[in-house]
C-alpha cells in the first residue's frame, strides 16, 4: 500500500514538472507580466518608450518587465532577454529587434510556447507577430531628404551616417533617403555613405571621416539618434556647425540645443511614447481575445527652429 502512494506521488509531481512551462508566471501583485525589450536602453529615444509603455500598464492594471541589451548592436544579448523572458512564462512580450533575422528563432519559440509577441520599431523576418507598432521609417527619411534639398536648393554633395546593417528601422529611413534625393533631385550627389554601429563615438569618428574625405561636402542625413550627435560633434569640431546643412532623426534635449544653436538644420521626430504605449495596449488587448491592427503607425514629424515652440511639437519633445 505504502508502495502504491509512493507512486502515485511520483506520478503527480511529474505531471507538475511536465506541466510546469505551461504556466504564466504571474506577478507578487497578481498581474499579468508583459516583458518589453528594446534594442537598447541608453539613448532619449528608449526612455520614452520606456515612459509609454509604463503608462498603458498602469491604465490596463498590467506589470512591465522592462530590460534591454546596452548596445544596440549586441543581438545576442537581446536574443538572451527574450528567452530569458519566455523561460519565465511572462503573458506577452513586446520587442524591438536589433536584427531583422538573428531574432527570428526566439521569435518563432515564443510562438510555438503560446507566449504572443508584438513587434515595435524596426521590423522582422516572419509574421509570426501580433501587431507591428513603428514609425512609416521610409516616410520619414523621404521627408529629412526633402527638408535636406530644400536647403541646398536643389543641388549639391551629401553624405549618409547610417545606423547599421539588418537594422529594418534605419535601413528604411536610410533607402526613403536615398531613393527621394535619385529619383527628384538630380542635382544632389551621394558622395559618402558609412555606418555608425548606433555608437555615437563611432559616428563621431565616422562622420569626421567623411568630412576629411568629402572637404566640399554641402549637406549631411543622419538616421538616428546616435548618429546625429556624431555628425554634429563632428561639424562643430571642424569648424564646419551651420555650414554643413545636418538633418538628422530623433531627438534627445542636447540635440534640441544644437539645433536651437544653427548646428543641426532639423530633426525628424517619431513618437517614441506612443510607440511604448501602443505597443503595450496591442498586447493586451491580444491577452484578452481581441485583434489588434496588424500595423500601427506611430506618425512622423520635422522639427525646425520655426515650429519648436508649436503645441504639437512640444508635446512630442515632453521629457519621459
Amino acid at each position: 500500500m505504502k508502495t502504491k502512494s509512493t507512486m502515485a506521488l511520483v506520478v503527480v509531481l511529474a505531471a507538475l514538472f511536465f506541466l510546469a512551462p505551461a504556466c504564466h508566471r504571474q506577478s507578487t501583485s497578481g498581474k499579468r507580466v508583459i516583458a518589453v525589450i528594446p534594442k537598447g536602453t541608453s539613448h532619449f529615444f528608449w526612455q520614452s518608450v520606456h515612459a509609454g509603455a509604463e503608462t498603458a500598464a498602469k491604465e490596463a492594471g498590467v506589470e512591465i518587465m522592462w530590460k534591454g541589451p546596452e548596445h544596440e548592436s549586441d543581438s545576442a544579448a537581446q536574443i538572451n532577454i527574450v528567452e530569458d523572458a519566455i523561460n519565465r512564462r511572462v503573458d506577452g512580450i513586446v520587442l524591438a529587434p536589433t536584427h531583422k533575422d538573428a531574432l527570428v528563432p526566439i521569435v518563432e519559440r515564443a510562438g510555438r510556447e503560446n507566449i504572443p509577441v508584438a513587434i515595435f520599431d524596426s521590423g522582422i523576418g516572419t509574421e509570426n507577430y501580433v501587431s507591428y507598432v513603428a514609425t512609416n521609417n521610409l516616410q520619414g527619411g523621404a521627408v529629412a531628404a526633402e527638408r535636406l534639398a530644400a536647403k541646398l536648393g536643389g543641388k549639391g554633395k551629401i553624405a549618409i551616417l547610417g545606423v547599421k546593417a539588418g537594422s529594418v528601422s534605419t535601413e528604411q529611413r536610410e533607402q526613403g533617403f536615398a531613393d527621394t534625393i535619385k529619383q527628384k533631385y538630380p542635382g544632389i550627389e551621394i558622395v559618402a555613405f558609412q555606418y555608425g554601429e548606433a555608437d555615437r563615438a563611432r559616428s563621431l569618428d565616422r562622420a569626421t571621416d567623411i568630412l576629411t574625405a568629402h572637404p566640399e561636402l554641402n549637406g549631411f542625413f543622419a538616421s538616428n539618434e546616435s548618429s546625429t550627435v556624431g555628425v554634429v560633434q563632428a561639424l562643430k569640431q571642424k569648424g564646419l556647425a551651420g555650414k554643413v546643412i545636418l538633418v538628422g532623426f530623433d531627438s534627445s534635449p542636447n540635440l534640441i540645443d544644437d539645433l536651437k544653436a544653427g548646428a543641426i538644420d532639423s530633426l525628424v521626430l517619431q513618437n517614441p511614447f506612443k510607440m511604448g504605449y501602443e505597443s503595450v495596449k496591442a498586447m493586451v488587448a491580444k491577452l484578452n481575445g481581441q485583434t489588434p491592427p496588424k500595423v500601427i503607425d506611430t506618425g512622423v514629424n520635422l522639427l525646425t527652429k520655426d515650429n519648436l515652440e508649436t503645441p504639437a511639437i512640444k508635446e512630442l519633445l515632453k521629457s519621459p
